[in-house]
Formats: structure tokens, C-alpha cells, sequence
């Protein structure tokens, strides 16, 4: 049985998100540990040992033994829950693992050969992910630290499937008891939108026909504007006029 990480846990008797909360500010973590045919039983582990490990793919997909007071414990890591908002480990879920009874646990998939792969050394192609782990069932003594599949050999608008990734002894892919699906693909990269330059010029003379269509709009009341100071001269000299007649009178 391959062991990758060891560390200390305590008993917790007190229960409840007060008790909890009080946990994490003395840089505590709260978790339980499950399965095997025993009760649950509550621990304490230590926040910042926790946080040197979970950026570890190792720690998700191995066997971790726990030292519990004098009883040791051997387990893998079933959920970590992080904080929202801060880098913090909140709770920690850990499963019991008995020598002859498989377990289901989440292993990695490595690619290799991408760089060197027909489809994307001389086809131009971009490699896409689809599944980036998957769920396997296998003994304790069988868990692989991860799989991996081959890239080298894969052309353009080439697809490898579940089915493809090679499996040690004892290990099976639970999701190919569903349905063979698909891990990664090469295919042509997308291409890009041309910006609407050609909209933008075509716009541009609309906008500037504005003013254009204003100073038409006016033209035709200059004319008017004119004519109106015509009359008006005339008014002022025909009242000089008038004048003249009454003196005459």
C-alpha cells in the first residue's frame, strides 16, 4: 500500500459551527474520518500542515496515513472545502480504506507527447481537454498516483476517448461502465472575427450627413429672413413720408 503523506490528527469531542469557528481561529481545521465499518469519529487537524499538502495532486489521489493518539489510521482524502474568500482550509472529509476492499477515489489524467503530435507540431492544431481526471475503483495495494495517455500519435480532428487510456492491473473507470466518454481532441484553431472596420467607415458618412441635411434645412429660411428686412426698410421710409403730407396741410 503506497503511503504519500503522514500526519498527526486529535479527537474532537465538541460539535457545531460555533465550535468549529472557534477551531479556525486557533488555526485549527475541523474533520471527520468515515468507512471501514466503524463510526465516524471527529478530529482536529492543523490548518497550515494542511495547506502545504492540498497543493499537492498527490494528496487527493493517495493513501494517507493519520496518527490519532496512539491509533493510526490509514485513509483517503474524499473532500476539502476551502473558503470563499480567503486561503483557507474550512472542513476536511476522510474515508477509511480497509486492505481487501476497493475503494473509488479520483485519479489524474497526464498528457504527454502533446508538442510532438502531428496534428499540432505540423497541422496547426490546438489540443482540447475535455476530462482533466476521472473516478476509478481499484485495492488500496493497485492506486496508481494518476494516469496517462499519449498524445504523440494524435492528427488534427482526432479524438481519444476513455477507452484509450491504458489502466494498470486491478484498476477500472467507473464511467466506462456508462459510456465511453470523450478525454481530449485536436481540432483546427477558431478563427477570428474581423472587426467591423467596414461598418464603422460605412457609418461615418451618416453621421457627418447631419449638419449637411441642418444647413439645407436652414438655406431655404434665408432667403425669408431677407425678404422680411426688405419690408421693413420699406415701412421706414414710407413714415417720413407721411409727415410731409400733414405739414403741408
Amino acid at each position: 500500500m503506497r503511503i504519500s503523506y503522514t500526519f498527526s490528527a486529535e479527537s474532537r469531542a465538541t460539535q457545531g459551527k460555533g465550535a468549529s469557528r472557534r477551531l479556525r481561529h486557533t488555526g485549527k481545521v475541523p474533520a471527520v474520518l468515515y468507512g471501514a465499518h466503524k463510526d465516524a469519529e471527529n478530529l482536529v487537524l492543523d490548518q497550515q500542515n494542511l495547506l502545504t499538502m492540498i497543493g499537492d495532486e498527490r494528496f487527493y489521489s493517495s493513501i494517507v496515513r493519520l496518527k490519532v493518539g496512539e491509533n493510526t489510521h490509514e485513509a483517503i482524502v474524499k473532500d476539502v472545502q476551502m473558503h470563499p474568500a480567503k486561503n483557507l482550509v474550512v472542513h476536511v472529509d476522510l474515508q477509511r480504506v480497509v486492505e481487501n476492499e476497493k475503494i473509488r477515489i479520483h485519479l489524474p489524467i497526464h498528457f504527454k507527447g502533446e508538442s510532438i503530435s502531428p496534428g499540432v507540431k505540423t497541422q496547426g492544431g490546438v489540443v482540447s481537454h475535455r476530462l482533466t481526471d476521472v473516478e476509478v475503483s481499484c485495492l488500496p495495494k493497485d492506486l496508481p498516483e494518476f494516469l496517462e495517455l499519449d498524445l504523440s500519435g494524435m492528427s488534427l480532428n482526432e479524438t481519444k476517448f476513455l477507452a484509450d487510456i491504458p489502466l494498470p492491473p486491478g484498476v477500472t473507470i467507473l464511467e466506462l461502465q456508462r459510456r465511453n466518454a470523450a478525454v481530449v481532441s485536436i481540432h483546427a484553431p477558431r478563427a477570428e472575427e474581423p472587426e467591423p472596420v467596414a461598418a464603422e467607415a460605412a457609418a461615418a458618412p451618416a453621421e457627418g450627413a447631419a449638419p449637411a441635411a441642418a444647413g439645407a434645412a436652414a438655406a431655404p429660411g434665408a432667403p425669408a429672413a431677407a425678404g422680411e428686412a426688405k419690408k421693413g426698410e420699406e415701412k421706414k421710409e414710407a413714415a417720413p413720408a407721411a409727415k410731409k403730407e400733414g405739414g403741408k396741410k
